[in-house]
């Protein structure tokens, strides 16, 4: 079985037959609302962020200054809104020429990717900071990770001044490798003949997905993946289950405290993805409450991230935040078991494996 799906079909899914002929919601509707309300808006507006960015670091280099570097930084972390709300969608184009890697190589348990980029700035490596050259590296040093070391990491002050030419230049180069990918993808995306047609379109003949069941089962999986993902690894991959065990130091986008912004970006793409397919609108009346239900919590686990601002370790060590993220956790956990288990069952899905799992 292809690793893109996530659930294995035990009873056919029929939304158009399922529910009465005023009510009828046809699949291949839902995934052209899916894509023409939530993903090709969420990719243009990553690609308007990562051209800022790009451009916000090229003026850094050219003129260095610490206004130019908080300029800079501001652009990194909108781009990081953006791509946090988008990368949720993790099929098609993105899964690519190792886009999906290259755009954020995260986690970095082993620190390979940290230790490519420091050896890189250390050695000045010319190739690295050719746009050209650098896409065809490391995927580490390619994307978002890399750009906020150089931004935010070790010796990053330097760059408001004439100092490390070298390190700009790299940072410019990275900017200018997200920049490149995220157009990339939108322009996909937009593409009459590309992934969104044939998602949209599923049928007989088509290559990736023979029917509705198959074209709405990936739909279903991409909120299954990214509650697993965002709770597992994301979440208890820096929160304890004391402040002992905590390792703030793992926690994405520790040094640009942006941790809390992409937990929120995560579920705040969820809840507007949802509610552009209108999925709930192929459940049965009686099972209605559950798009409601999904909706609230959705809304609830984005609030409870965006009340923690600033450096993550500080908000491990404050009892209300903590109890923040404990509560986004539980909001997370509620959620699989909403849509994973209940949502799937009124579909006729039951949940498989898990694209995280590695099978």
């Amino acid at each position: 079985m292809s690793k893109r799906l996530a659930f294995v079909l035990v009873l056919p899914l029929v939304l158009a037959g399922a529910l009465p002929a005023s009510a009828a919601v046809k699949a291949s509707d839902v995934i052209q609302r899916a894509i023409d309300g939530f993903v090709r808006p969420a990719y243009a507006r990553l690609k308007d962020h990562a051209d800022s960015l790009s451009k916000a670091v090229r003026t850094l280099c050219d003129a260095p200054s610490q206004d130019h570097l908080d300029a800079a930084r501001a652009e990194f972390s909108g781009t990081v809104d953006a791509w946090s709300v988008v990368e949720i969608i993790r099929i098609g184009p993105i899964t690519q020429n190792n886009r999906l890697e290259r755009m954020l190589f995260w986690p970095d348990r082993k620190s390979i990717g940290l230790r490519q980029v420091q050896a890189a700035l250390a050695s000045k490596d010319r190739t690295a900071a050719d746009p050209a050259h650098l896409a065809t590296k490391s995927v580490a040093m390619q994307g978002l990770g890399a750009l906020e070391f150089v931004l935010y990491g070790d010796g990053a002050e330097r760059l408001a001044g004439r100092d490390d030419p070298y390190r700009c230049a790299y940072g410019a180069a990275v900017a200018g490798n997200i920049e490149t990918i995220a157009a990339e993808v939108s322009d996909a995306w937009n593409k009459p003949d590309g992934f969104a047609a044939l998602w949209a379109n599923p049928g007989p003949q088509n290559a990736l997905y023979r029917d509705g069941t198959e074209a709405v089962t990936e739909l279903v999986g991409v909120f299954i993946n990214e509650l697993e993902m965002v709770r597992d690894v994301r979440l208890k991959g820096f929160l304890g289950s004391s402040p002992q065990a905590d390792k703030p130091k793992q926690a994405i986008y520790w040094r640009s405290q942006n941790t809390a912004r992409s937990l929120t970006g995560n579920l705040s793409g969820m809840d507007a993805l949802f509610q552009a397919s209108q999925l709930g609108d192929a459940l049965s009346p009686d099972a209605r409450w559950m798009a409601e239900s999904i909706h609230i919590q959705l809304v609830n686990g984005a609030a409870d991230a965006t009340a923690i601002r600033g450096p993550i370790d500080k908000a491990l060590a404050d009892p209300a935040l903590r109890q923040k993220l404990d509560h986004f956790s539980l909001v997370t956990s509620s959620l699989s078991t909403l849509i994973g288990t209940r949502l799937t069952a009124e579909f006729g899905l039951t949940a498989g494996f898990s694209s995280l799992d590695g099978d």
